[in-house]
């Protein structure tokens, strides 16, 4: 006698085939947002000695807030003789724009190509020792009345 094959309720089950979403585009990254410029705060007295004709300021000839107040403090102060000054003008001077930027290069490696004003460079180790507006015109007062930056009567 031939065999039957009764089904059991599992096989009765009819598999439907497995349905997948349709693929969706990886969304796109966000737009790398530019890092703001790295604030550089070493300060004169605090690994970067006092000594005349060591340090090097760049400003921009713009109308840059912290440019003016550092250029203005800088004049008042009568530093002129042994503190350098650099003023940068868009377009024009590519060998200061050049140095600025190996200063900003010698700072760190993590240098994002950003050269911001006012500078305070320091010409024996070729660094930026600040580009903190405030801590630039303290350290430019701090110089005014050290006795080597004093101007012979």
């Amino acid at each position: 006698m031939p065999q039957t094959h009764v089904q059991t309720p599992a096989e009765s089950r009819v598999q439907a085939p497995v349905q997948r979403p349709a693929a969706t585009p990886a969304p796109a990254p966000a737009p790398a947002r530019p890092r703001p410029p790295q604030a550089l705060r070493g300060r004169i007295g605090t690994g970067f000695s006092p000594e005349p004709h060591r340090y090097r300021l760049y400003v921009a000839a713009d109308d840059c807030p912290g440019c003016l107040g550092v250029t203005a403090a800088f004049a008042d102060l009568g530093l002129r003789d042994t503190v350098a000054l650099t003023v940068l003008r868009p377009g024009a001077d590519p060998a200061g724009h050049d140095a600025l930027r190996r200063a900003y290069e010698a700072t760190g490696h993590d240098h994002d190509g950003t050269l911001t004003v006012p500078a305070l460079c320091d010409g024996w180790s070729g660094r930026v020792v600040s580009n903190h507006a405030p801590d630039i015109l303290e350290d430019l007062r701090r110089l005014s009345v050290h006795p080597a930056f004093r101007q012979a009567p």
